[in-house]
């Protein structure tokens, strides 16, 4: 689970224009580059750490921006956060069984613009409530969640390496892995996630969906140009999947633009009517990352599912299991 660390941490990320956007003004002398077709070149590795909340904490309300103080503290808090469980009550740090800041890659600061929340809309920069179906879905998971080890599928899909927590789609900043590669020709574009190294091949023709009945574990991505903006459209996901509630006719738009020369602007909406009251639409800068992606084994050939399911014969040998 090791990350590629940014060779660009300093770099001074997009301010947004509104509630509703991130600024696209291009830097002054700045010439966007463009592949050999003449399309806007969105390629590299491209990193999405920030400590900015997806949604806005409940006790700002409606304060869409930090102030100068108020960013400086929430990143001294938050940070320490973090890193609590690193050193013991008597101040010493343990020889193993922290998994504390060492490990994690949240990074150290908020996206520039001192926004409250990734989510620009609604404008309180909270996920819509859910619908009664997406609550009862909720509460199943909850309830099955991590109870089970008589095979892997009773494990979640994080834990069996099929998904991974930030890879999406959509993508969001979370604890470590925070780089995708995007790689494109005339055709196609290639979205690869550090984490899981999950890879979605992305057709750029006219080609439909596939067919209703053809669910998949990150849904069916099919991709165009609005312009210099790169548009996928996803749908199709598979019922054991979801984000932050939404189901499995979950329909996805994101937005991938090129706005400076080490600078993506990601944009995303999800509309799923039956999970969510209203869609809602987040924003998150990119930065580029000139360091290679990083191998990610997770179990490292699976040894940790096959100890897990050792250990939860062992105990149901001795006749613990409930």
């Amino acid at each position: 689970m090791v990350c590629a660390l940014s060779a660009v941490t300093g770099l001074v990320l997009l301010t947004p224009a509104s509630a509703s956007g991130q600024n696209r003004d291009a830097p002054t002398g700045w010439t966007l580059p463009r592949t050999g077709d003449g399309r806007a070149d969105l390629q590299g590795v491209w990193d999405f750490r920030s400590l900015t909340p997806l949604q806005r904490p409940s006790e700002l309300a409606n304060k869409e921006l930090f102030t100068d103080e108020e960013a400086a503290q929430f990143q001294l808090e938050t940070v320490a956060q973090l890193d609590k469980d690193q050193a013991g009550p008597d101040g010493r740090i343990p020889l193993s069984g922290g998994y504390n800041e060492f490990w994690y890659d949240y990074g150290k600061q908020l996206t520039a613009g001192r926004r409250t929340s990734l989510i620009v809309d609604p404008p309180d920069g909270r996920i819509p409530s859910l619908t009664a179906d997406a609550r009862k879905r909720a509460d199943a998971r909850r309830t099955g969640l991590g109870r089970g080890a008589w095979g892997p599928e009773d494990r979640n899909t994080n834990e069996r390496c099929i998904t991974g927590f930030n890879a999406g789609p959509p993508m969001n900043p979370s604890a470590y892995n925070n780089n995708m590669q995007l790689f494109q020709t005339a055709d196609y574009v290639v979205i690869l996630n550090e984490m899981v190294h999950d890879a979605r091949v992305i057709p750029l023709d006219e080609r439909s969906h596939l067919p209703t009945h053809v669910r998949q574990w990150h849904g069916d991505s099919r991709g165009h140009w609005d312009g210099d903006t790169l548009v996928v459209d996803t749908r199709n996901y598979t019922d054991k999947t979801n984000f932050r509630g939404s189901g499995k006719d979950a329909h996805l738009v994101e937005r991938f633009t090129r706005v400076g020369p080490n600078a993506l602007l990601y944009e995303y909406t999800i509309e799923d009517p039956a999970s969510f009251g209203s869609h809602w639409s987040a924003a998150i800068p990119m930065r580029k990352n000139d360091a290679p992606l990083y191998e990610y084994a997770c179990h490292e050939g699976n040894y940790g599912m096959h100890n897990l399911l050792i250990s939860a014969r062992s105990v149901e040998a001795a006749g613990e299991l409930p």
